[in-house]
């Protein structure tokens, strides 16, 4: 993750992936520009990633240094 990453908070990075998958969703885009995007939206989505992970070992500091739970994990909306 580079400096320019850290910098972008989670809900930019999420905001401005969601406006790739709205263009390539769009269908009417060139198949370079459609690369560049596909390219932006993998490293948004390990931006997230990483900053998601991030919170969850905090969380789990936070758990244990409270001694309420040993354990906590993000689970993923169905």
């Amino acid at each position: 993750m580079t400096d320019k990453d850290k910098e972008v908070s989670f809900e930019q990075a999420m905001e401005d992936l969601e406006a790739i998958v709205e263009k390539l969703e769009e269908g009417e885009v060139p198949l370079e520009k459609a690369i560049q995007y596909y390219q932006q939206g993998m490293e948004l989505s390990k931006v997230c990633s990483v900053k998601l992970t991030n919170v969850e070992k905090q969380m789990t500091n936070i758990i244990n240094e409270q001694g309420d739970l040993k354990a906590f994990s993000v689970q993923e909306e169905e």
